[in-house]
């Protein structure tokens, strides 16, 4: 199949045009993005925040495109509930050289100690095993499939829902996070960069990718992760600092989210 050059309004994406990227063939129809200046209340953006397909994208669509982010520098993801945020642009994009500034550690730790000074003491038991010391991220996993392939698997299972697709100008998922603005977890932490390094972490540690936003929802493959109920307990610990909903809205605890969470090839989040 011949490659294709981007199309111009794919180039307007990239802060030096889109030089030399292209893709397989050409896309669907659909257009760019822009922020909605009255939602980011910091005037008109220099360029638009991503791509969107204006017909639902299958898993094939998403796999095809995956594999093209090499060449193109478009990481693609499912958009969930297209209407709002996506098509009326109520995003807030950010530099994903901010990102370089956090670290999982970092936002892992600041949470826990605001979350439990707020805790009454008895909430505590939630946290068991830690209690009110955070343990810190926890050790990497072990790789039971091709990362790659295991986000493509998790998109075909997503793409049935009908979501349409969207292309973000980033060099890794979680920088698509904060690039084309997503602002799902708001109500949990107002700034999304801090969030998306830690999904870099995972992306390193536990082979996870992004594979579709929402509203208010993020879902992610993953290609290693804990499975044995120690590990978990560690990693639910994790996702207690990055969702609390997850948990406290879910099992109610650790060690119950920690038993969802063995073996479990994806991770979704979803913030109230």
């Amino acid at each position: 199949m011949n490659d294709h050059r981007l199309p111009r309004e794919l180039c307007q994406l990239f802060p030096d045009g889109g030089a030399g990227r292209v893709l397989p063939a050409a896309l669907p129809p659909g257009d760019v993005v822009w922020p909605d200046p009255g939602y980011t209340r910091q005037g008109e953006a220099a360029r638009p925040a991503f791509w969107m397909s204006e017909e639902p994208a299958s898993g094939e669509d998403w796999a095809r495109l995956r594999a093209w982010h090499p060449q193109s520098g478009l990481w693609p993801v499912l958009l969930d509930e297209s209407a709002q945020p996506w098509a009326v642009g109520q995003v807030v994009p950010d530099d994903p050289r901010q990102i370089d500034h956090f670290t999982a550690e970092g936002f892992m730790t600041e949470v826990w100690q605001e979350w439990v000074r707020q805790m009454p003491q008895d909430a505590l038991d939630e946290l068991e095993p830690y209690g009110a010391i955070c343990p810190g991220p926890a050790p990497p996993g072990v790789l039971k499939a091709d990362p790659e392939k295991v986000a493509d698997w998790y998109a075909g299972e997503l793409a049935a829902r009908g979501m349409p697709l969207g292309l973000v100008a980033a060099s890794r998922g979680a920088d698509a996070l904060a690039v084309m603005g997503w602002q799902g977890a708001l109500h949990h932490n107002e700034w999304m960069v801090p969030m998306a390094a830690v999904v870099r972490s995972w992306e390193d540690r536990f082979g996870a990718r992004v594979v579709s936003v929402g509203f208010n929802t993020l879902d992610l493959s993953v290609a290693a992760p804990p499975v044995d109920r120690e590990h978990a307990l560690h990693v639910a610990a994790e996702h207690w600092t990055f969702c609390p909903d997850n948990v406290v809205q879910g099992p109610g605890d650790l060690q119950g989210y920690a038993d969802q969470i063995i073996g479990g090839h994806a991770w979704s989040f979803w913030w109230d």
